[in-house]
């Protein structure tokens, strides 16, 4: 961290080994991300509850290079606890940021979807027709849900294609 790690409390004293846990866990937090600015951790001890009893709330702000990182208000009953969580969704967030900055996000891709050309349901197998006109085997196995008796020649599909053998293969293929 570039700036001191600044602890507050509202409304409370925190001991000595309170804040050797905030200053442990915020050591963690310039591990996992190393271009952290700075980090505040607030503690409150709002007014006791009938229904909640005595809670206390922890956020944490930590500011990097272009955006501010916001965990707001994570209660408990016990101080401990509610630090422990704050922490763990901070580091999780950190995570998140870190990944998305070096493009490790993952992305969701579309499964293709083509029509059935032929099919032959006694022996098992039929051939899909890509909308770009390419031909793909598929077995009745790769067929999800055991709905291969359920295709006929145009049944829209969506699958998935590796190649196989003797050419391009689908290896999961779900009736639209």
């Amino acid at each position: 961290m570039k700036l001191p790690l600044d602890i507050s409390a509202r409304d409370m004293r925190i001991n000595e080994e309170t804040e050797e846990l905030i200053r442990d866990k915020a050591s963690k937090l310039d591990r996992i991300y190393d271009q952290i600015i700075g980090c505040r951790v607030k503690i409150d001890k709002p007014h006791r509850s009938q229904r909640t009893g005595m809670t206390f709330n922890v956020s944490i702000d930590i500011t990097i290079p272009g955006h501010e990182l916001v965990i707001k208000r994570e209660s408990d009953q016990d101080l401990r606890v509610a630090i422990m969580s704050s922490f763990e969704t901070a580091q999780r967030r950190l995570k998140e940021y870190a990944e998305k900055q070096r493009g490790e996000v993952k992305t969701h891709f579309e499964k293709p979807v083509a029509r059935v050309i032929r099919i032959f349901p006694e022996e098992g197998y039929g051939f899909l027709a890509t909308p770009e006109g390419r031909e793909v085997y598929f077995h009745e196995n790769a067929v999800l849900g055991g709905k291969f008796q359920a295709l006929n020649v145009g049944s829209e599909v969506s699958f998935t294609e590796e190649q196989g053998d003797e050419g391009a293969q689908a290896i999961s293929v779900s009736p639209a």
